[in-house]
Formats: C-alpha cells, sequence, structure tokens
C-alpha cells in the first residue's frame, strides 16, 4: 500500500504551532513509566519532550526510585507511583497520580513499565482520569496491554497515539504482522482511533498515510524508541494535533539518527546522544 513521504519540505508546510511565551504556554507533559528496574524509559522520553519545546514535566516513577529520578532529572517535577514489593508498578497506582493527569496537557504512559497487571490496570484508568481535551501517547508496555482494555480506551478516540514495535503491533492487531507495514499501520489506527507510527509507517484513523523518509540501522538501539514517544508527546503539548506531531517526530527522531551516523558511525550511537540532537534538526527545519 503506498503512502506519502515526509520530507523537510513537507514538514515546512505544515508548521508546527507557535510555541507558547511561557512554560505553561508551551503545555505540560506527564510521562508515567519508570519500574525500578527501568526507570531509564521514562528519563528518556522526558528529556526528548523538553528537546523539542515542551515547556512543564511531570516524570510518575516507581515510590524506590522517585528520589533518584528527581535528581537525575532536575527540569522535571516527580510523582511517585506504588509499587509492588518486586518493585513493579502496582495496581491502582493511577489513584496517586489523578490530579498530575487531570492538569496534563498531554501524557506519555509506558516507558519503562515491565508487569502486565499493574501496566493493564495503569492504561484502564487513563481515559477517566485525564481532562476531555487531554492528548494520550502509549508506548511500550502499555501497547503490550492496551488490546485487554479496548473498551476502556474507546473514549480517547480521535485523540490517542501508538508507537509499537512489531511485536507490539501484532499484539494490536491480534495476528501477525503482514509484510505490508502501511496496512498494519492503518489497521491499528481503525480499531483504536488513534494515529499509529509503526516502524516506517504512521497511519490515522481516517485513512492518511505517510512514510518516514530517513532515518539508519543505528536506530536500532535501546532506549530509542522511549526518544521518539517523548518527541510525540512533547509536541502534542506544545499545541500540535496527532498526527503532526508524529509526523514531525518520527522525521526529526530518525533525522538525528542520521547526523549521529556521520559523527559517530551508523551503528553504536546512544538513545541519549539522539535527546541533543534534537534541537538541531528542529533548527534546521526552521522550527
Amino acid at each position: 500500500m503506498s503512502a506519502d513521504p515526509i520530507t523537510p519540505n513537507f514538514l515546512r508546510d505544515w508548521p508546527l504551532p507557535e510555541p507558547g511565551a511561557g512554560k505553561y504556554g508551551r503545555g505540560q507533559v506527564l510521562v508515567v513509566g519508570g519500574a525500578a528496574r527501568t526507570p531509564g524509559a521514562a528519563m528518556l522520553s522526558s528529556l526528548a519532550a523538553l528537546r523539542v519545546g515542551a515547556g512543564r514535566l511531570t516524570l510518575a516513577v516507581a515510590r524506590s526510585v522517585a528520589h533518584e529520578v528527581a535528581v537525575a532529572v532536575p527540569e522535571s517535577g516527580v510523582e511517585p507511583l506504588d509499587e509492588d514489593q518486586d518493585g513493579h508498578v502496582a495496581v491502582g497506582a493511577v489513584e496517586g497520580i489523578v490530579d498530575a493527569l487531570g492538569s496534563a496537557d498531554a501524557v506519555l504512559v509506558g516507558p519503562g513499565l515491565d508487569e502486565p497487571d499493574g501496566t493493564r490496570d495503569l492504561v484502564a484508568g487513563i481515559a477517566d482520569a485525564v481532562g476531555p481535551d487531554t492528548l494520550v501517547v502509549l508506548d511500550a508496555f502499555a501497547l503490550g496491554v492496551a488490546a485487554d482494555v479496548r473498551d476502556e480506551l474507546r473514549p480517547l478516540r480521535e485523540r490517542l497515539v501508538m508507537t509499537p514495535n512489531s511485536g507490539e503491533a501484532e499484539r494490536l492487531l491480534g495476528r501477525p504482522c503482514s509484510d505490508d507495514t502501511v496496512a498494519d499501520a492503518m489497521a491499528i489506527a481503525e480499531r483504536f482511533g488513534a494515529v499509529v507510527a509503526l516502524g516506517d509507517a504512521i497511519a490515522t484513523p481516517r485513512g492518511r498515510t505517510w512514510i518516514k523518509g530517513t532515518g539508519s540501522g543505528g536506530l536500532g538501539t535501546s532506549g530509542s524508541g522511549d526518544v521518539l514517544s517523548g518527541a510525540v508527546v512533547g509536541l502534542l503539548a506544545r499545541g500540535a494535533e496527532p498526527a503532526q506531531a508524529v509526523a514531525w517526530a518520527s522525521y526529526v527522531h530518525a533525522a538525528a539518527g542520521d547526523r549521529l551516523a556521520v559523527h559517530v558511525g551508523p551503528l553504536g550511537y546512544l538513545a541519549s546522544e539522539l535527546v541533543t540532537e534534537i534541537p538541531r534538526v528542529l533548527v534546521e527545519l526552521g522550527a
């Protein structure tokens, strides 16, 4: 199935909204993730959100690592999530962050979560806890359980973004992925009412599709997907609508990888280095 390519000129003709003057004007982001063993994933997403220009950041992570995360990411406020004895986010943890969910302009759920029961409960409770205009991104482990709580996610149709890898896509589809990534992305988008970024393909629930026209193999590294989802949620907070945020973030993420492939090498650059390249790519695009 064919799709339109995303190019620099395409993005320049679809400019991002002008950022607000202060941090609240540039949007409030809440990143929910970071179990005790994997707080770094949520931290990468959070930093990417700031690098694309989001204004105010809050991180919700497992209680046992909340203090350390607050020190490591001094730009962020931190909300502790209840956890079980093994450090997984616990069932009922969403009740402790209802206020933060209600005040956020854009919420990302998933980076660094690592246990199905607590994650399923968290994802199931999101729609009732966020504001009526809040945009929601599901990534990583949250996508692994989203198919189980499809009915609970229904109120988020048209304001939901999903960024699955191939394994997560298979769970969302309820079948193996095909050779047509665009068609698979479209099927997930229609099923969940979400804008979907799957591999190089982007699809909206209204049938629009694009292909990311850049990116190197070095992007297949630990933490890279967390950077992408963080860039998406940051652009949503700034005022981009879901399809625009995904198109811009996907291209910027890939172009950052291209820059690092030249400066570091085609393989071996780090996801944290992608974060620092993001503002430079945005400047090149005139954003």
